[in-house]
C-alpha cells in the first residue's frame, strides 16, 4: 500500500487523526496536498493508533513516517 493510499483512507473514512512528523502535527489532506508525488508513491504501512512506517526494499518496516495521535 502507497502512503497516498494510507492518507486517502483516513480522509475517507474521516479518521479523527492528527499525524506527526516530529516537526508539526498534520491532517491527513494537508499531507496529500502538501507532500511530494515521490513520497506519496512510497509503500507503506499503518499502524492504527501508533504510527505510518515506510516498508522498504526486502518488504521490512523501515523508518517512521509519522506517528498517529488522536485528535482532541
Amino acid at each position: 500500500m502507497s502512503l497516498r493510499e494510507i492518507l486517502e483512507k483516513l480522509v475517507e473514512d474521516k479518521v479523527p487523526v492528527l499525524l506527526s512528523d516530529n516537526s508539526k502535527d498534520w491532517e491527513a489532506g494537508a499531507l496529500l496536498e502538501y507532500l511530494s508525488e515521490p513520497m506519496l508513491k512510497r509503500r507503506a504501512h499503518l499502524q492504527p493508533g501508533l504510527y505510518i512506517a515506510e516498508i522498504n526494499d526486502s518488504g521490512y518496516l523501515g523508518h517512521v513516517l509519522f506517528k498517529v495521535k488522536q485528535k482532541v
